[in-house]
């Protein structure tokens, strides 16, 4: 016989505690994204337009995709710092195949996601196999050393001149919507259902909230450890084929700082450094809030310096909100 979970009875304070805080954990960040733009529409007129609104989800898109793969990591309380240098060596090695040596734009795109795959399993090898303590230390190698191969390739140039074919999901639209912001709902949904429907999917939550109970479970920790960075890498550099559409151009150091964008997009989604907490609708919620901050800040004619310090108070509550959220929870079951 199925035990359901016990219902919050009359009066009881813990388990309408414990049912108001899984609401706002859910609803949370889409009050707050609601929020920034009621604020933003009142400061400025322009916000609240449709140009403005599908550029707002333009600019979103490249953030969104790093973090998914981003999400993977922290959901096994883990996380990914080469996210950034795995998109620019991707992209320049692309463009030296695509523009340098004038092969195809099918195998150029093929060698971009290809190397970010390649990098993103070397994460998960160096992590698993190495027995590292944690993947801060795995990932910031790999940020630095893909990062170098990116200025040494290029000789720290720029490459330009892509074909259409590579520009395509960066720079098309159907209709008013931007085709990278329509790759991003496609890539999203099949995230949900991978995360919430596949056994690998609850594999990789298990592996955060619990790693001791899925060990003795018998399911391969370092399995599932390699897959999540893989994936990493391979959306990183998903993001790097946005990225080239947009601006038509590989550079080495492109990417700078994406990884703290793509981790203050899933921690104010609702994700937690702890763990097995997190989804994918957040994170697309979190992406947006970043956006639509930036996007503000711009139409306020905030300086860059400023706009810098904005973003780093943002990732710093968001790290300070998830701390409050599991001391509140502590008290709660307490």
């Amino acid at each position: 016989m199925k035990v359901s979970s016990p219902q919050p009875l009359p009066g009881d304070s813990n388990g309408h505690k414990v049912h108001f805080r899984q609401i706002m954990q859910k609803l949370g960040p889409l009050f707050g994204l609601l929020a920034l733009s009621g604020v933003l529409t009142y400061l400025s007129p322009y916000f609240l337009t449709m140009d403005n609104i599908m550029n707002v989800a333009r600019q979103s898109a490249i953030n969104s995709l790093i973090a998914l793969g981003m999400l993977l990591t922290i959901l096994t309380a883990g996380i990914d710092l080469s996210v950034g240098s795995i998109l620019a060596l991707s992209i320049v090695l692309m463009g030296i195949v695509v523009v340098k040596l004038g092969m195809s734009p099918i195998i150029g795109i093929i060698v971009c996601l290809g190397v970010g795959v390649l990098l993103g399993f070397i994460n998960g090898v160096t992590l698993t196999k190495l027995s590292l303590p944690h993947p801060f230390i795995s990932t910031l190698g790999t940020m630095n050393v893909a990062r170098g191969l990116a200025l040494i390739v290029t000789a720290a140039s720029p490459i330009s001149n892509f074909p259409e074919p590579i520009q395509f999901l960066g720079a098309a639209f159907l209709g008013p919507v931007p085709v990278s912001f329509l790759l991003v709902l496609v890539v999203y949904g099949i995230f949900h259902i991978f995360l919430n429907y596949t056994t690998v999917g609850r594999y990789i939550y298990a592996v955060g909230g619990n790693p001791e109970a899925t060990r003795l479970s018998g399911i391969s920790i370092d399995k599932v450890l390699i897959i999540v960075y893989t994936i990493s890498g391979f959306m990183a550099a998903l993001g790097g084929l946005v990225l080239v559409g947009r601006v038509n151009s590989a550079y080495p150091l492109a990417g700078l700082g994406y990884e703290f964008d793509a981790i203050a997009a899933t921690i104010i989604g609702g994700a937690s450094f702890m763990g097995g907490e997190g989804t994918v609708w957040g994170t697309l919620i979190g992406a947006m809030i970043m956006a639509v901050l930036r996007n503000g800040l711009n139409l306020l004619s905030v300086s860059s310096e400023m706009q810098t310090v904005a973003i780093g108070i943002v990732i710093i509550l968001a790290v300070y909100i998830d701390v409050l959220r599991h001391k509140a929870a502590a008290k709660v079951k307490a």
